[in-house]
C-alpha cells in the first residue's frame, strides 16, 4: 500500500527524474526511523552459485544503482544479491535526454541511457562507504567514445580496478545503447574479450589472493545458432556466470501503445518470455556446467519460479521492481 502510493507520486515525473528522486529519498531516509518504508527483514534461503554464497537468490540487476549510491539501502529491503553499475573507466554523461520511457499498460520501460555513470573510480569510493553484508556484483563495460576494437581495455581497467571490492563482477556486452557493443557477443570478438579477461582474473586471483567470479551478460534477440556458439565459447574459457537477459529491440508485445516507438532497449513484462526462453536454451547446452542468471520481466513469484524451472540458479529484478516495488522482493523469497 505505501508503494502504490509512493509510485503514483514518482509516476507523475519523467521516469528518470522519478529514479534520481528514488534514489535521493532512498539515500536521505536509509539508516533513519524512516527507513521502515522500504526495510524488510526477510527468511534465509541460502543458494550457493559461482562458489558464493547467496543468502537468497533474488538479486537487483544492473542500471538500478549505475554508481553504487544507494547499496546499503536495496541491502536493507532484502535482496540476497546486488549488482550496481553498469560503470566505465571514465565518467560519462550518457546519450541526449529524454532517454526512459515507460510503457504502462505492459507495464514495460525503454531506455537508452548510454551507460551514464560517474566512472569506475567513484563508484569505487562508493562502495567502500558501503555496510551491505550481501553479495555485490559489479557490472562493467565501455565508454562510449573508445573504439570497439579497443573495447577490451576498457573492461580490463574496469576489471582491475573493481577485482578487490566484488563479489562478482558482469561484462557487459549487450546494452543496445551504445553502437557496436553487442557485436562483442559473436565469433571473434569475443574469443579475444573473454580470453583477456581470464588472464587478468588470473593474475588478479594471484595478486589479491582470492577468486572473483566473472559473468558474461547476454541480450535476449539472439538466434538459437548464436546461443549455441555464446555457449561454446562461455565453456572454452571457463567463465564463472551467464546472466540472461539484457533488455530486447523487439516491439513486438508493446506495439501501438503509448512511447512503444522510443529508440532503445524494453524491459519488463513485454521481455518476461523471450528472455525465459534464452535460459531454457542457455541450460540445454550448459545443464549445470555454468550457472544462469536470470533476469527479464519478473515480476511476480510465477514469473521468478518460471525463470528457474527455465534453468536459472538466480533470478534478478529490474522493471518488475519499479512497478511493484520492495514487496516483490518478499514474495518471491518467502515462496521460493
Amino acid at each position: 500500500m505505501l508503494y502504490r502510493l509512493a509510485r503514483t507520486g514518482l509516476f507523475k515525473f519523467s521516469a528518470e527524474r522519478a529514479h534520481e528522486l528514488a534514489l535521493s529519498n532512498l539515500r536521505r531516509l536509509n539508516g533513519t526511523p524512516l527507513d521502515f518504508f522500504f526495510r524488510q527483514n526477510l527468511p534465509i534461503r541460502s543458494v550457493e552459485v559461482m562458489g558464493l554464497t547467496f543468502k537468497n537468490p533474488v538479486g537487483l540487476a544492473a542500471g538500478m544503482d549505475k554508481n553504487g549510491e544507494c547499496i546499503d539501502a536495496f541491502g536493507a529491503m532484502g535482496f540476497g544479491f546486488l549488482e550496481i553499475g553498469t560503470v566505465t573507466p571514465r565518467a560519462q554523461a550518457g546519450n541526449e535526454k529524454p532517454r526512459c520511457f515507460r510503457i504502462v499498460e505492459a507495464e514495460g520501460i525503454i531506455n537508452r541511457m548510454g551507460f551514464n555513470n560517474e566512472g569506475v573510480d567513484q563508484l569505487i569510493e562508493n562502495v567502500k562507504q558501503s555496510s551491505f553484508d550481501g553479495i555485490l556484483g559489479i557490472n562493467i563495460g565501455k565508454n562510449k567514445d573508445t573504439p570497439i576494437e579497443k573495447g577490451t581495455e576498457d573492461y580490463l581497467i574496469c576489471m582491475e580496478k573493481v577485482y578487490p571490492y566484488a563479489g562478482y563482477i558482469a561484462a557487459n556486452i549487450s546494452s543496445p545503447n551504445t553502437p557496436g557493443l553487442r557485436t562483442l557477443q559473436y565469433g571473434e570478438a569475443l574469443d579475444e574479450l573473454l580470453s583477456s579477461l581470464k588472464v587478468k582474473q588470473a593474475e588478479l586471483e594471484k595478486q589479491y589472493g582470492k577468486y572473483v567470479p566473472l559473468a558474461l551478460k547476454i541480450a535476449p534477440d539472439l538466434s538459437d545458432d548464436e546461443i549455441v556458439q555464446i555457449c561454446d565459447s562461455l565453456k572454452k574459457y571457463k567463465i564463472d556466470a551467464v546472466i540472461a537477459t539484457n533488455t530486447t529491440l523487439d516491439r513486438a508485445l508493446v506495439e501501438g501503445m503509448k512511447n512503444s516507438t522510443e529508440m532503445g532497449g524494453l524491459s519488463g513484462r513485454p521481455v518476461q518470455s523471450k528472455s525465459t526462453e534464452v535460459i531454457r536454451q542457455l541450460y540445454k547446452e550448459l545443464g549445470e556446467e555454468i550457472p544462469i542468471i536470470g533476469v527479464g520481466g519478473i515480476d511476480s513469484y510465477v514469473a521468478a519460479k518460471e525463470k528457474m524451472m527455465a534453468g536459472a540458479k538466480l533470478v534478478q529484478v529490474y522493471s518488475g521492481f519499479i512497478y511493484k516495488g520492495p514487496g516483490l522482493i518478499k514474495e518471491i523469497v518467502k515462496n521460493i
